[in-house]
Order: structure tokens, then sequence, then C-alpha cells
């Protein structure tokens, strides 16, 4: 069991060395557009999981995704160039949506916000009701 600190400190070792290999000595354009979110080492630091992100369409995070498969090796022959342990951990990509759930909440915000200012200003001229609020009877 390796001490909580050397592993967040191994952790954002290996989240920097990998996106810098991604950025700057992978010539694949498939993976212009990474991101790693997190890295997390398991406790006997055997296994390695970088949680990536990627910008663009589902074609772009497939793309991505094989890219990431095939470059494995030479990815984790680099992460070991950084680190100063007996072995390197076994690397698995792991894509992370959150980046996308964050966006689409703010999408769903910005909706909300849009929706609520046309009934505010719909209820101020006279066009519309407020919520929670009756609309006025006819009388025949």
């Amino acid at each position: 069991m390796a001490n909580p600190r050397t592993v967040a400190r191994l952790e954002v070792q290996i989240q920097r060395r990998l996106a810098h290999c991604l950025q700057f000595e992978l010539a694949d354009p498939r993976g212009a557009f990474i991101t790693i979110v997190r890295v997390e080492l398991n406790s006997d630091l055997s296994v390695a999981k970088a949680y990536y992100s990627v910008l663009g369409s589902e074609t772009e995070r497939s793309k991505a995704a094989h890219m990431l498969e095939h470059a494995n090796g030479f990815t984790r022959r680099q992460m070991g160039t950084v680190l100063r342990t007996k072995s390197i951990p076994a690397l698995k990509w792991i894509y992370d949506d959150t980046v996308a759930s964050a966006e689409a909440m703010e999408e769903l915000i910005e909706k909300t916000k849009r929706r609520d200012a046309e009934i505010r200003d719909g209820g101020a001229s006279g066009g519309g009701t407020e919520p929670g609020s009756e609309a006025p009877l006819e009388e025949d």
C-alpha cells in the first residue's frame, strides 16, 4: 500500500506526461481534441486509469478511442520516463463524459432562462400569465 501523497503526486505526473505526449509527440490528427481529465492509480501502483474527454461528435470520440488504444504502448513508455517506480503501471483509457454532461446541463439552464424571460416579458405586457396565477374567466 503506497502513501496517499505519493500516489497523488504520481497521478499528477502521469496526467501531465500523457497530456504532453498527446499534444506534442503523437502525429495523429485523431488526438487533436483529447483532454486528460484525471488519472487514478490503484493502491499497488500496477494500473493507471486515464480518464479523457473529447471535444466533438460521437464519431470524433470513437476515432479518439481507437487512436488511444493504438498508441497505448507508446504513451505507456513515455509515461514511464517521468516515473521513478520499479515498474510502469498498465494504462487503461476511460472516456469521461462529465464535460459533455456539463455542456448539456449548461444548455438546459440557458434554455430555461430564455423561457423564464419570455414568460416574464409576456406577463408584463399582458400577453401571458405568470406561473401559478390563474387565467381570467370569460363570461358569456
